[in-house]
């Protein structure tokens, strides 16, 4: 009887747990449902300040003048923090994720500075890349699928870094990004949304010294790696977190599934 009452006790319990984490899920859901975009997009920044997961006001001055909402499809839950999916089996990251690459590399993301962004997707980050290194700076998106670049580049249009385009201080290309993009190179920031099997060397040889790459390595159990190039050009790696990500591969594997 006892064991029996300690289950009823544990079930009750148990369940109100899970109503109430229902019930702030629902809550959450409200709060990033209801207002206007760009509200909903400075509650999802707020939201990621009080975790700790921002916290430069750079930082949090780029992600609330980039609305999210125009960089994935439909809008559709733009600012719950999870990957989305963006069709040719790719993804855009979730907004922790884009707000911990910022932070990493915002040292090397100050005006005047040149920025590559492997695997744009939807041009988002490309987007908050071109923000951070104005007036005179440089952001390059490179994307490998040529309709994901074409659509890119008309979420940027509509967005804060639109006129960034237009003075062609912003750029998104078609091209495989595990070749990086010589042509603005060196760049004192690259970012790379997918998982390398191993570091590129085309991208640590375009990585200016001083310049920080952040990179996902791994297969099946990936890294997120933050790769330094020293003044005498040298290379220092450490992992910063676990992540998951889409594998950094070919258009064709890509476009089969891997």
């Amino acid at each position: 009887m006892k064991q029996y009452n300690s289950l009823l006790y544990f079930l009750n319990h148990g369940l109100w747990l899970l109503l109430l984490l229902c019930h702030i899920q629902i809550l959450h859901n409200k709060r990033f449902c209801s207002g206007s975009s760009m509200s909903r997009n400075k509650a999802m920044v707020e939201s990621l300040q009080r975790y700790g997961v921002i916290r430069s006001n750079k930082v949090a001055e780029v992600m609330e003048s980039i609305d999210r909402a125009l960089f994935v499809p439909n809008g559709a839950g733009a600012y719950i923090d999870s990957p989305m999916s963006i069709g040719y089996n790719a993804t855009i990251s979730a907004p922790h994720m884009h707000a911990m690459c910022l932070q990493l590399l915002e040292k090397n993301l100050q005006p005047g500075m040149h920025a590559l962004d492997v695997g744009s997707g939807t041009g988002y980050l490309t987007a908050c890349f071109g923000m951070m290194v104005r007036p005179e700076g440089c952001a390059v998106g490179v994307e490998h699928i040529p309709e994901l670049v074409s659509s890119s580049i008309e979420n940027i249009q509509k967005s804060a870094a639109a006129q960034l385009l237009k003075d062609g201080s912003l750029s998104v290309h078609a091209a495989d990004g595990r070749k990086g993009w010589p042509e603005f190179a060196p760049y004192d920031a690259i970012h790379v949304g997918a998982a390398a099997p191993e570091i590129p060397q085309a991208l640590i040889d375009q990585l200016k010294p001083g310049g920080r790459m952040v990179i996902p390595v791994g297969n099946m159990f990936q890294d997120l790696k933050v790769v330094d190039k020293k003044s005498d050009g040298s290379i220092s790696v450490h992992t910063e977190t676990s992540v998951r990500y889409v594998p950094l591969t070919s258009r064709e594997a890509q476009l089969r599934g891997y």
